[in-house]
């Protein structure tokens, strides 16, 4: 019935391939996907440190609720990001630092709350990786409904069971499942550019002659007067 399922994980991105994505930066990630996929500037790394990077386990609640969050917990695998469409509604914390050491415990990867959290001065102390959009003491309520492992989305970005999730201090990132090797090579790609662009800059020999030229195309003169 929808509105109260349990879904079962068709496919998940492998594990070689999430350790190939978790030194990349998510910025760079972000550029070759045409800078077109987000999951909200305000959904912020609440945790002191630490990247993510691991298949979702999704779950779509009911605001304030987190009945399903507790099960996603217990069905997960060692790596898995649990990402949670909460319809980003601050008015009841939908996991706290109980929630957190249990997920902890289990190896998930870490947490995206589309809603707010508690006891953020642990969570903010510590390493396993936290997102979330906001922050109040009020407590969830456990009722349902929900449903997990089915398509979510987090303003605009659609995640589906077993997508691959990134994130660093910059935000998170959703990689589709289908796109996420030739992300990858793209990624990989973008990163030693800007290895190459930093030695040029730290050597003072970056070329700058494509400013000029943009101002020129769209018919600006670049010389000041």
């Amino acid at each position: 019935m929808i509105g109260l399922q349990i879904c079962k994980r068709q496919r998940q991105v492998s594990e070689s391939l999430v350790d190939s994505f978790r030194a990349i930066p998510v910025a760079n990630i972000s550029d070759c996907m045409a800078r077109m996929t987000a999951g909200g500037a305000r959904l912020r790394p609440m945790h002191g440190s630490g990247r993510l990077a691991g298949p979702a386990l999704t779950v779509k609640t009911r605001p304030g609720d987190n009945l399903m969050i507790h099960k996603a917990i217990a069905m997960a695998q060692p790596g898995d990001v649990i990402v949670v469409d909460g319809g980003g509604d601050l008015t009841n914390a939908l996991v706290g630092e109980l929630m957190v050491t249990n997920a902890s415990q289990r190896g998930v990867a870490g947490f995206v709350m589309n809603g707010a959290i508690r006891d953020v001065e642990t969570i903010a102390a510590g390493s396993f990786p936290v997102y979330a959009a906001g922050v109040t003491h009020r407590g969830p309520y456990k009722d349902g409904p929900g449903e997990i492992n089915v398509p979510i989305a987090i303003d605009g970005m659609v995640i589906h069971p077993g997508d691959l999730i990134v994130g660093d201090a910059d935000g998170f990132l959703c990689v589709p499942y289908d796109d996420a090797e030739a992300v990858l090579r793209a990624a990989t790609e973008k990163v030693a550019a800007e290895t190459k662009t930093m030695a040029a800059i730290n050597e003072g020999r970056l070329d700058i002659a494509w400013i000029d030229a943009a101002l020129k195309r769209i018919g600006c003169d670049p010389e000041p007067r």
